[in-house]
């Protein structure tokens, strides 16, 4: 089935635009641009403690790629996607919030990256200096592409016919649907999985909840192959159950056997997506299905770092759009921010990997970049990519460099590059500033940017780039707060997973967010140097050096009262290098996939920080629940139930707390401390954060407005209270 797959495919691969964007004394011809905005709806903004008046303004942008300029050569599929005229042309939606009076305006604004679609506001702090925020599509396989048929979305010379979508708290871009030079459909093939699912209802293929975008190309299921797992580790082994013949499961809806088929038409978008499956015998919750199937329209989900890109130059530089509506912040702008939170912080580092920080007239986008809990890039660039994708077996995300600098893949022997490298060549890199927790580590595959692929060496920051690890913390922290009682165990978060074992841990990153928003904006904007970066290293000095193999003896991790024995052992999830076929760009993670799903060629070693002896992390930022802490905070978790029963729950978090007497620890056997052992009592505790916020106030990593009201929720907490 897999040698059948790579020929279809590679005979669908006609070409594949995927040649390096450069040329920096290089200008086109025909400038490709925004060439009209409609602004849809107009509304105020208010927050609390807000001090200037706002307002925002959602609406539609319309622009056009020419797919030859060596600004856009590095889309995948460009050519194939492109009008008789020879142009791309696309649709964004994006949300501008900005000062009434523009004359309060800072010229600073930021542009957020949409998490899965998700509408972004700048927050009241950033309102009150005056800022700019602006949100925009990148996303064309979510929600926002089924508002129209994919194979007319964008027609030439149309722009004003083209409706507004019924999607008003989502960001969205349309962009083309690729076909051959001939016109025919191009065809491929996928991979879908279907976890903890059970009964006779028909499932549908999704990730992290969105939909598998990609419409099947027949419903014959003997074009498919559908195979049930028992077991597999994060290393890739699998247990093999069997193969379902394909009269026994079909592409419909049901509640029972045989349903509904499935509607393969676009025009009905988005009642098609997404794709079910129906069991003739329904599922078995024990199991993993994994279905590879035919699929048809493939879109040009590049086109959407180009659409990112040039709403940013059109509201930094321009003065009206073709049709003369005016740029509502015309010649305010001097400085803009990328801005991404996981998966969208991801799509920064991809932004600026491929070269997009630099727009068609040679202008520097972006002067600042902010990846936030974000160690990857994402899979955007590619024929039937899945940038929901969430870093599972076989998910695309890890390939080529995920360093800044220039730095050799010793294992999977790709070219010596680095992220910054097409826009070192251009001038064009952005200040960056990343930060990111123990989850980043732990599930979500880190530590290769931090000491490569052969994890045997620190790989140097530039002078442009500030890190900053914040120990101890889940997937964008917890909510904060100091109690002794704990909170509910946490649910995995990818579709499926379940609960995990402990309870989930609220060490928070917003303090933390607080200072890095300040140090950023006097970076960008008057050159004021950050702190210098703090993570975990293999080698340095003593303070920093607390990088280890993902072991629970090398992490010297203790043995604590109701944790498994083997943890967190094994808990890491691995970088694998896979083989995509050959007509994968394995540095760009551009081009096509042949091999579905792609075989295992190597599993990278990973790193991890070494904990203290309750367990809790060493290196990196100070923060104040951490260092006066209330148990042991893990920036991973436990699976309690299902097929991934004892694997680590995503990148959830958790928190194991300690006993508040001796007598209560020493019964249970637990070699932490108490809690009275620590602080004696109420009023010593709060003494120990207080203590912890004055050193975080004074390494400038915490702000004293934050630091007085935390000092002042743990003297209202119930820590030691009677």
């Amino acid at each position: 089935m897999r040698a059948n797959i790579a020929k279809i495919c590679r005979r669908s691969a006609l070409a594949v635009g995927t040649a390096a964007a450069a040329l920096l004394t290089w200008a086109p011809a025909a400038q490709a641009k925004i060439t009209r905005i409609i602004v849809d709806r107009k509304a105020d903004v208010t927050g609390t403690g807000q001090t200037i008046p706002y307002e925002s303004l959602a609406g539609r942008a319309f622009g056009e790629i020419d797919p030859t300029d060596p600004h856009n050569s590095i889309i995948t599929d460009a050519r194939f996607g492109k009008d008789a005229d020879g142009k791309l042309r696309y649709v964004t939606s994006f949300l501008l919030v900005k000062p009434k009076d523009m004359s309060q305006a800072s010229g600073l604004m930021w542009h957020d990256v949409p998490n899965r679609g998700g509408r972004i506001t700048i927050v009241v702090p950033e309102r009150n200096f005056g800022d700019v925020g602006l949100s925009s599509g990148w996303q064309s396989d979510n929600a926002g592409v089924s508002a129209a048929s994919p194979a007319t979305m964008v027609p030439a010379n149309a722009s004003s016919l083209v409706p507004e979508p019924t999607m008003a708290g989502n960001e969205w871009v349309k962009v083309p649907v690729a076909h051959n030079l001939d016109g025919s459909t191009i065809t491929g093939f996928v991979q879908a999985r279907i976890i903890n699912r059970s009964g006779p209802a028909s499932q549908p293929l999704n990730v992290m909840g969105n939909p598998i975008p990609y419409l099947p190309a027949t419903l014959d299921t003997t074009q498919a192959t559908l195979t049930t797992r028992t077991h597999e580790t994060l290393n890739g082994v699998i247990s093999a159950g069997s193969t379902i013949p394909s009269t026994d499961w079909a592409f419909a809806h049901c509640a029972a056997w045989p349903g509904t088929p499935q509607d393969l038409d676009p025009a009905h978008l988005p009642g098609t997506l997404p794709v079910h499956v129906c069991l003739k015998n329904g599922f078995d919750p024990t199991l993993l299905y994994e279905l590879v199937y035919p699929v048809k329209d493939p879109y040009v989900l590049g086109v959407g770092m180009a659409a990112f890109r040039d709403m940013n130059s059109f509201f930094r530089y321009a003065t009206q759009d073709d049709f003369g509506t005016a740029n509502p912040v015309a010649a305010k702008i001097k400085w803009a921010v990328i801005r991404g939170v996981s998966q969208s912080g991801n799509y920064t580092r991809a932004f600026i990997h491929l070269g997009f920080n630099q727009d068609e007239s040679n202008r520097l986008v972006h002067e600042g970049a902010w990846p936030i809990i974000a160690g990857r890039r994402v899979s955007l660039n590619s024929r039937w990519a899945q940038p929901d994708g969430v870093l599972e077996l076989y998910q695309m995300g890890s390939e080529g460099p995920q360093w800044w600098v220039d730095w050799p893949d010793r294992v999977r022997h790709l070219p010596t590059t680095g992220i910054l490298a097409r826009c070192r060549a251009t001038n064009t890199c952005p200040k960056v500033i990343e930060h990111f927790g123990g989850a980043e580590v732990f599930a979500l595959k880190m530590t290769t940017e931090w000491v490569g692929t052969s994890a045997d060496v620190d790989i140097p920051l530039p002078e442009n780039v500030r890190r900053f690890y914040i120990p101890s913390t889940q997937h964008g922290g917890g909510n904060g707060g100091f109690s002794v009682t704990p909170l509910a165990a946490p649910s995995c978060p990818s579709a499926g997973y379940g609960v995990g074992t402990f309870a989930a841990n609220p060490v928070p990153h917003t303090e933390t967010v607080n200072a890095i928003r300040n140090h950023f904006r006097n970076w960008v904007m008057h050159g004021t140097t950050p702190p210098d970066s703090r993570y975990p290293t293999l080698r340095g000095s003593k303070d920093d050096r607390n990088l280890v193999e993902p072991t629970k003896a090398a992490m010297g991790f203790p043995s604590i009262p109701g944790v498994p024995s083997w943890a967190p052992t094994g808990l890491i999830n691995p970088v694998l290098d896979y083989d995509f076929g050959p007509d994968f760009d394995y540095s760009d993670a551009s081009g096509v996939q042949t091999i579905v799903p792609p075989r295992v060629k190597h599993v990278i070693p990973m790193m991890v920080p070494r904990v203290d002896p309750d367990g809790n992390e060493l290196g990196g930022m100070p923060v104040v629940l951490r260092d006066a802490p209330l148990g042991t905070y893990l920036g991973w978790n436990v699976t309690a139930a299902g097929f991934h029963k004892d694997k680590i729950c995503n990148y959830a978090g958790g928190m194991i707390p300690f006993a508040r007497t001796k007598a209560a620890r020493m019964a249970s056997g637990d070699p932490r401390l108490s809690l009275q052992e620590r602080y004696v009592d109420h009023n010593g505790y709060v003494d120990a954060v207080r203590k912890a916020a004055a050193n975080a106030v004074a390494q400038r990593l915490l702000l004293q407005e934050d630091a007085d009201a935390l000092i002042a929720q743990a003297a209202a907490s119930n820590v030691l209270n009677p």
